[in-house]
């Protein structure tokens, strides 16, 4: 039996209870099993935190761990196979910039999730959704008007196509994504900031192509359904279809944010999203349209987060990693309190609210019988939350009791 005693340490546990300091946390076999006063440190491999901040690892609900923007004469340079090398190398600067579980909403195959779980690569526990459902000329078609597909995520063996068209041809590819081993179905139920030949206010995907998907996703043991969703007609689509978590959520208004209260619907914001293409354009290659419609919708975006997180709204942390820089992640947090959240609940929604959304019922909190996942800060990010986006910051990682990272 494994035994770690991390002493000496304050405590910010993710359920929104004040800080708890002095506290020492016992870790045996990859659990919380003692939160509260010193013990015997026998047989145990024992840290001193120094006075150090512990939060439970953080969790982001939307990511493309197996992707990154490039420039498209970079992209079209590099081999196919090379992505997957790169994908590793993601998923480190994840875990190092204390991220230790994602949702990834589009692009890697289940044999990413095994190779981590198996140990051969360094990265966070992972859901998948293998690839997202679209419609021909939708936020998932990479096809642009001068005929060429430059798609970033492209079908292989393991990696279905997600194009598909009317009720029958969405269970089919429905059903090829669940076959694939995807964990939650993503569908793009709007068009989006970064493809070419729509608008993030064009709706995509009727009701009953929505409900199909739903139908069929539950079938399989109740997985759920997330919707890359701007619009607000879109929006209000997904959350009438019984769509699980809203990504994006640009146009929200009151009546749409009512009924994501009564069906207990998630908002998966990703503020840092629209941020990061503007401040990286060049160094990503975004296109001058990404570029634009990203200016756009800012405020929109903003504005709409305010109004969810001021009326209760379920809200789990998600930051669309991979359309900018992996690693970049926890600079989520700055941007909800900068947009109304207070620090506490910035934590809760990527702790305690972003497992509930993944519905993993043992992790997100510090908390005896819960998965043992933390990060250790030298300073308290209540008092600065900003101090969270720089990776040096994060001390320490833990991923089912096991150190990752410590510097």
């Amino acid at each position: 039996m494994s035994k770690l005693i991390v002493e000496n340490i304050n405590l910010i546990d993710g359920s929104g209870a004040d800080v708890k300091e002095n506290v020492t946390v016992v870790i045996e076999d990859g659990k919380f099993t003692h939160i509260g006063t010193a013990v015997e440190t026998n047989s145990a491999e024992v840290i001193d935190g120094q006075g150090k901040y512990m939060l439970p690892g953080m969790i982001d609900t939307h990511v493309h761990l197996s992707t990154e923007f490039k420039p498209l004469t970079e992209r079209v340079a590099t081999p196919f196979s090379y992505h997957f090398y790169e994908a590793a190398q993601y998923a480190e600067r994840t875990i190092n910039a204390g991220i230790t579980t994602v949702r990834d909403a589009l692009g890697s195959s289940l044999g990413f999730k095994q190779a981590i779980n198996d140990g051969l690569i360094v990265g966070p526990r992972m859901q998948v959704s293998i690839n997202a459902l679209s419609i021909t000329g939708g936020h998932g078609d990479g096809y642009n008007y001068s005929g060429v597909d430059l798609g970033i995520v492209r079908p292989y063996e393991g990696m279905p196509d997600g194009i598909a068209d009317g009720v029958e041809e969405v269970r089919k590819k429905t059903r090829e994504l669940l076959r694939a081993g995807a964990d939650v179905i993503k569908v793009m139920a709007t068009g989006g900031v970064s493809s070419p030949t729509d608008h993030p206010k064009f709706t995509q995907y009727s009701l009953d192509e929505l409900k199909v998907i739903v139908e069929e996703a539950q079938f399989r043991n109740g997985v759920k359904v997330m919707a890359h969703a701007q619009g607000l007609e879109g929006i209000k689509n997904c959350v009438e279809a019984g769509i699980h978590s809203i990504e994006h959520g640009i146009y929200l208004d009151d009546e749409v944010i009512e009924q994501m209260k009564v069906k207990g619907t998630y908002l998966v914001p990703t503020l840092l999203a629209p941020v990061s293409v503007i401040e990286f354009a060049d160094e990503l290659g975004i296109s001058a349209v990404g570029l634009q419609k990203s200016k756009e919708v800012m405020d929109d975006h903003r504005a709409s987060f305010k109004k969810a997180y001021d009326a209760g709204v379920n809200i789990a942390m998600g930051t669309d990693a991979g359309v900018f820089k992996h690693g970049t992640n926890l600079r989520e947090l700055e941007l909800m309190v900068e947009s109304g959240a207070t620090p506490m609940d910035a934590i809760v929604i990527s702790t305690k609210n972003a497992a509930e959304c993944m519905e993993i019922d043992d992790l997100g909190l510090v908390k005896e019988g819960y998965i043992a996942d933390f990060i250790l800060t030298e300073n308290n990010p209540l008092e600065d939350i900003g101090i969270l986006k720089n990776n040096d910051e994060i001390k320490v990682v833990a991923k089912d009791g096991k150190i990752l990272k410590s510097i």
